[in-house]
């Protein structure tokens, strides 16, 4: 069961692969105080601008959403660090600067789609 003193919870992640996670943490009560996913961009035939699975959820859910460029960015930096995590959880997201997955007290999780480091790469859980 999750308290009141359940952690402040970043969570980062883009596809569809990694909303199951989000939803989790979100049905179980966590105390998810920020996301962070890929910013918009242009798709498919007619390139129209398309968001990621993790920020339509997060959207729908009123959660306070990030979508930086570039994760070394100083206003971004200064952003994540006002959300004052205590844990990160990452899912299929992309690498993070040390700076960003060594900011939480409690550390940053990486949750993979596949048996690492065997199976990395462009498509892990096909492989």
């Amino acid at each position: 069961m999750v308290t009141n003193e359940s952690p402040r919870i970043v969570f980062m992640g883009t596809p569809e692969f990694a909303v199951a996670s989000l939803d989790a943490l979100v049905q179980a009560g966590y105390n998810v105080v920020g996301v962070i996913t890929a910013p918009d961009k242009p798709a498919g035939r007619g390139m129209k601008i398309t968001q990621s699975a993790v920020k339509k959820y997060a959207t729908e859910h009123n959660l306070f959403l990030l979508q930086p460029e570039k994760l070394k960015n100083p206003v971004f930096l200064k952003e994540l660090i006002a959300l004052r995590a205590d844990l990160q959880i990452v899912v299929a997201f992309r690498m993070l600067p040390e700076a960003v997955w060594n900011m939480p007290k409690m550390g940053t999780v990486n949750v993979h789609g596949s048996l690492l480091p065997q199976y990395r790469g462009a498509a892990p859980i096909n492989w």
